[in-house]
């Protein structure tokens, strides 16, 4: 026995048990590392093949998305346009909406109200996409279609909406998280100098939270240009250029699931435009997710 109580065997068993946990954990880290690395090398090899047949330039330039049509085309621009379209509509409600909802919990809520409302918020976030998608075909759409007629069954702007609905508890979530990380001590001395409670909210602990406050947003809107079924089902199938909400498009998710069910023959020229798109859908994600990181290490505010 030693002087801290602790016998040698003890001591040793200890010092297994901590290695153990950090052996484990590194097998995880590796995994997600290796599982990474699968994914990159799965998307860039079978998409090589894609680009032997397509021109990488009619792929990125292309205004018409027909691959199981003939004539073939492989344009991937409406795919992006239905994508784009889809994500800028749900920012459009989910980060005003998410950013409030985040302000409100942090700095005028309750504490018995703030555990009653982020949980109610979070659930969101629990439900299903097939169920938004459905949520918006049967109660968004026809809601639209009264106020605009010449709205079609399939939209853009009923997919926007329930994507927006989707990721709105991201943006709340992590926007309240970096605002409640703000000290107390900026707060008072807000408050002494003699502004009001919205001041110190609007001018004090949002910028001082910006970081973690916009990396709520990219990674919201990271989120939802990766949505698959919920887009698939309110938004529809029709790859087309336009700027109309009200029109049914097509997101880069939403073709693939439309091959992946089995009508494409494997190994085929159609099939491997999955990887085309998905190596395009990785590579926006990444550059999302980097620009993040980025924004957070530029903006982040250290305080002692």
């Amino acid at each position: 026995m030693n002087d801290t109580g602790f016998s040698l065997g003890a001591r040793r068993r200890l010092v297994v048990q901590e290695r153990i946990i950090g052996a484990l954990l590194f097998g995880c880290g590796v995994v997600s590392v290796l599982t990474t690395i699968g994914i990159v090398v799965v998307l860039v090899s079978q998409s090589v093949g894609f680009f032997a047949e397509v021109s990488p330039l009619e792929f990125l330039t292309g205004t018409r998305w027909s691959p199981q049509l003939v004539p073939q085309s492989f344009g991937i621009l409406p795919l992006l346009n239905g994508t784009l379209i889809i994500a800028i509509g749900s920012s459009l409600i989910a980060i005003p909406i998410g950013l409030a909802s985040a302000i409100y919990l942090s700095e005028y809520s309750k504490p018995r109200t703030r555990r009653i409302i982020k949980p109610i918020l979070e659930v969101l976030a629990g439900i299903p996409t097939v169920v938004y998608g459905y949520f918006g075909i049967m109660f968004v759409t026809p809601i639209l279609r009264t106020i605009f007629p010449q709205t079609g069954i399939f939209n853009a702007a009923s997919a926007a909406i329930v994507v927006g609905i989707m990721i709105l508890p991201m943006v709340s979530s992590l926007s309240e998280d970096a605002l409640a990380a703000v000290p107390r001590s900026l707060r008072e001395a807000a408050y002494g100098l003699g502004a009001t409670k919205f001041e110190v909210s609007t001018r004090v602990v949002t910028p001082a939270a910006l970081s973690g406050i916009v990396a709520s947003f990219i990674l919201a809107v990271s989120r939802a240009i990766g949505e698959t079924m919920a887009v698939a089902l309110a938004a529809g199938a029709t790859p087309r250029l336009t700027l109309n909400p009200l029109e049914s498009v097509q997101t880069m998710t939403a073709y693939i699931v439309q091959v992946s069910l089995g009508d494409t023959p494997y190994g085929s020229l159609e099939y491997r435009t999955i990887f085309a798109v998905g190596l395009v859908l990785f590579l926006i994600t990444l550059a999302m997710n980097l620009l993040s990181q980025r924004i957070t290490r530029r903006f982040r505010e250290v305080y002692e």
